[in-house]
């Protein structure tokens, strides 16, 4: 049977066969769109655990917020101390789009990830055409080979890789195709469980220079905390904050939490 996962990446990938475009000519559209912010370099420069918050409609569960200004939310974001953005451009799954990402961006003035399901080399010249500073390239979507590609391609492009893996083979392909941001999704992307293990486990296989990003599962400060003992220079956080009453001090509990010095920081979760 076919999983929630399956579906979405037939639907790109059907998507991404019946495009027609010149890739020599998206190449060079991408090459003279403005030049990526520095999505791996705003995490390096974090004092303590970067916060990536994420702008999205809704999740795999149901609907969050239809009805966002994706402007709004990322300035909201920023004022809580937020180092980069997520947005969703999705649309079939996840009611996003690019327009999303490019008011996100314009409005947070933040490195903003482009949060899709990439499949194919135009997939990651739209990223930077539409004003993203990183692509994620998923692990499980795609062949050692073409994830070596599509790195190396974001790389030529200027654009970061968020390179995301669910478990050691995973892990594996994505150092070999030069990943320098990993991100360790501890949802089973089959049954939507969160694994919160995964991430201890998985963080100790990554080499020194290649950073660690946590995602999903990622509910409150204290889970936060947990994932910076780990060893964790990142997280990236969606549901939780979108839900929020108070998405700007939402953000802000969760950098305190992360910075060196708020190790006792308090709060339960992102309400």
């Amino acid at each position: 049977m076919a999983t929630y996962l399956d579906r979405i990446l037939a639907a790109h990938r059907e998507a991404a066969a019946a495009d027609r475009r010149s890739l020599d000519q998206l190449v060079a559209q991408a090459l003279v769109a403005p030049m990526p912010g520095g999505f791996e370099a705003a995490i390096r420069g974090a004092h303590g655990v970067a916060v990536i918050a994420e702008v999205k409609r809704r999740s795999p569960r149901g609907p969050l917020d239809p009805g966002l200004d994706p402007a709004l939310v990322a300035r909201a974001y920023r004022e809580g101390g937020a180092s980069c953005l997520s947005v969703l451009t999705d649309r079939d799954f996840f009611g996003g789009s690019a327009e999303d990402l490019a008011a996100a961006r314009r409005a947070g003035g933040l490195p903003t990830l482009r949060k899709d399901f990439t499949v194919s080399a135009a997939d990651v010249c739209d990223a930077r055409i539409m004003g993203a500073d990183a692509v994620l390239l998923i692990a499980a979507a795609l062949p050692p080979s073409q994830l070596a590609e599509l790195v190396a391609l974001a790389r030529q492009l200027g654009l970061d890789s968020l390179v995301e893996v669910h478990g050691e083979d995973e892990l594996e392909a994505a150092l070999a195709a030069g990943a320098r941001l990993v991100g360790v999704n501890q949802r089973d992307l089959a049954t939507f469980e969160v694994d919160r293990g995964r991430a201890e486990r998985l963080r100790p296989l990554l080499p020194s220079g290649v950073l660690a990003v946590a995602e999903s599962g990622i509910g409150g400060p204290a889970d936060v905390r947990r994932l910076a003992d780990a060893g964790y220079e990142a997280v990236l956080v969606g549901s939780c904050l979108v839900a929020a009453r108070d998405r700007r001090g939402a953000v802000a509990s969760l950098v305190e939490a992360g910075t060196r010095t708020g190790a006792g920081a308090g709060g339960q979760g992102c309400s």
